[in-house]
C-alpha cells in the first residue's frame, strides 16, 4: 500500500468502527497564540479532551497535516521532516484500552500488511513518586496480541532512555519508561497544575533488522534509541488521571489520543526504514533527480531537506502564510531559503521551484483540494520569495566564508541576515558545516543587535510623524 491507500484505508477502518471523520485543521491554530502551527492532530481537540462536548460525537478520525520546526536541524536522516501527516483517533469518554490497542494491531498488520513479528511496544513504567501505577493493563493487552500471533513477548523495566541504552532491551516484545511514556500539557507529571488531566501512553515501534544500532546513542539498542534500528509509527495516550491536591485520581470519563505518522507507515510497508521513499516524498526527490541530473544515494541528505522542506513551504503557503520576519512567515522564509541554500549545493543555481511545486501540489489534489485551488496564488508567492533571496545567495556565502579566519559573533550575523537576508539559525548551521567557529553567545549578541535596529525604527517613526 502507497501513503494515499493507507490514509483512504485508516479513515474507512476507523468510520466503520463508528468514528466520525473531521476535517483537517489549518496549519495556523486558531485562537491560540501560545503556538505557531499545528504540531499534531489532537491540538485542534484539546478542548474536547479536557471535557467539551465535541458536536460530531464522542468517536472522531483524521488525517492532520503538521509542522514541526524543532525538528529542523534533524531533516537530512532517514526519519525526520518538518513537515508530516498524522493519523489520529479519538475517544471522548467512549472505548479505552480494550478497543484501541486491538484495533491498531488489526490496522498495522492486516490493513497494512506489516510483519507483527517486527512490531515492538512500550508502556509506562509507573510513577512511585505520584502513586501513578505501572501500566500493566496496556501491556496484558499486547501480550494477548502477540501471543496470538505466535510471538514471545518479553518484558523490560528500562525507566529511562539513559538506562535503556546502558542495559538494552536485548530484543523484549515490551518494554516500560517512566517520563516518556507519561503525557500531560506540562511535560512531566510533578510539573500539572491541580486539576490537570494526563495519562499513559503506548508507543509501536517497527524494527529494521539491517540497520546496525550505533553506539553513539548508548552502548545498547532499544526501542526508544535514535539509532533508527526501530522507528516509532504511532503512540496512544489513555488519558486517565486527574492532578489533585494529593497526587492523582481516576478520571470519571477516560480519553483516548492516538498519532501515527503516515509517512513512517508507508515506509514500514515498503520494508523500508526510510520515509523519503514512500509516495508523498519520493516523486519530489525524483523530480530534482530529474532537474538535476545528481543522484540521491549520492546527495541524499540535500535532496531530504529540499523535498522536506519545499512540502512544508507549500502546505504553509495553502494555508495562508507568507514570507516575512515575523512568526509562522519567518519559519516558512526559513524553509524556503534553507531549502534552496541546498539546492545550490545540487547544483541548482537559477530559478527552480516553479517546476518542484507543482509536483509536490499533484500529490494532495485529491486528500486536499484546496490544495489545488491556491495552486497558481502559492508559487507565485514561493517563486517572488526564492528570486529575492537567489540575489543575494552567493554574496552572502562569500561573506561568510570571507570570516573563517575568526570567531564569528552575533554581530556578524546580524549583519548577514539584514544586509543578505540570511535566517540567523541558516547562518549559523553554515557556519558549522564549514567548520567557521561561532561565539556561544551569538544568540545574545544577535538579539542585542536586533532590539538596537528596532529602536532606532522607533525613533524615526517618531521623527517622521
Amino acid at each position: 500500500m502507497d501513503a494515499r491507500a493507507i490514509r483512504s484505508a485508516y479513515l474507512q477502518f476507523y468510520s466503520a468502527r463508528g468514528h466520525h471523520p473531521i476535517e483537517r485543521a489549518n496549519l495556523v491554530p486558531r485562537n491560540d497564540p501560545t503556538t505557531l502551527f499545528n504540531g499534531s492532530g489532537m491540538q485542534q481537540l484539546l478542548p474536547y479532551l479536557l471535557g467539551a462536548e465535541h458536536p460530531d460525537g464522542t468517536r472522531l478520525t483524521d488525517s492532520q497535516p503538521c509542522v514541526r520546526v524543532q525538528d529542523i536541524e534533524e531533516v537530512g536522516d532517514n526519519r525526520h521532516t518538518t513537515f508530516f501527516e498524522m493519523l489520529g483517533n479519538w475517544s471522548l469518554g467512549d472505548y479505552f484500552k480494550s478497543e484501541q490497542i486491538p484495533w491498531f494491531w488489526e490496522f498495522l498488520t492486516d490493513v497494512v500488511g506489516l510483519d507483527p513479528a517486527r512490531i515492538y511496544v512500550t508502556c509506562f513504567a509507573g510513577d512511585e513518586q505520584n502513586g501513578i501505577p505501572k501500566d500493566t493493563e496496556s501491556a496484558d493487552i499486547w501480550a494477548s496480541l502477540f501471543a496470538a500471533a505466535g510471538i514471545d513477548a518479553d518484558q523490560v523495566d528500562l525507566g529511562t532512555e539513559r538506562r535503556g541504552g546502558e542495559v538494552g532491551s536485548h530484543g523484549a516484545r515490551i518494554a516500560f519508561y517512566g517520563g516518556k511514556n507519561w503525557w500531560c500539557r506540562a511535560g512531566a507529571a510533578e510539573a500539572m497544575p491541580v486539576g490537570e488531566p494526563g495519562g499513559p501512553d503506548s508507543e509501536v515501534f517497527y524494527l529494521y533488522p539491517d540497520v546496525q544500532h550505533d553506539t553513539a546513542y548508548g552502548q545498547y539498542c532499544h526501542q526508544n534509541c535514535d539509532c533508527g534500528r526501530y522507528i516509532e509509527l504511532g503512540n496512544s495516550v489513555f488519558m486517565q488521571y486527574a492532578r489533585t491536591e494529593d497526587g492523582f485520581a481516576a478520571l470519571p470519563r477516560r480519553n483516548v489520543d492516538y498519532g501515527g505518522g503516515l509517512e513512517r507507515i508507508a515506509a514500514a510497508a515498503l520494508n523500508s526504514p526510510d520515509v523519503f521513499r514512500s509516495s508523498l516524498l519520493w516523486p519530489i526527490v525524483e523530480q530534482l533527480q530529474s532537474l538535476t541530473s545528481k543522484s540521491y544515494d549520492t546527495h541524499t541528505t540535500a535532496m531530504r531537506v529540499v523535498a522536506d522542506h519545499l512540502r512544508g513551504a507549500v502546505f504553509l503557503a495553502v494555508d495562508g502564510v507568507r514570507p516575512s520576519n515575523k512568526e509562522q512567515g519567518y519559519v516558512l522564509r526559513r524553509l524556503v531559503r534553507r531549502a534552496i541554500r541546498y539546492a545550490f549545493e545540487l547544483g541548482v543555481e537559477e530559478n527552480f521551484l516553479q517546476k518542484i511545486v507543482p509536483a509536490i501540489a499533484d500529490l494532495y489534489r485529491d486528500a486536499y483540494p484546496e490544495v489545488a485551488e491556491r495552486h497558481d496564488d502559492v508559487i507565485a508567492a514561493l517563486v517572488k520569495e526564492e528570486r529575492a533571496f537567489r540575489q543575494t545567495l552567493r554574496r552572502g556565502l562569500r561573506e561568510l566564508v570571507r570570516m573563517s579566519d575568526r570567531l564569528v559573533t552575533g554581530d556578524e550575523l546580524f549583519v548577514l541576515y539584514d544586509t543578505y537576508g540570511f535566517p540567523v539559525e541558516l547562518s549559523v548551521e553554515e557556519a558549522r558545516s564549514n567548520a567557521i567557529s561561532v561565539s556561544d553567545q551569538w544568540r545574545a549578541e544577535f538579539d542585542a543587535k536586533m532590539r538596537e535596529q528596532r529602536e532606532r525604527s522607533r525613533a524615526a517613526n517618531k521623527m517622521h510623524l
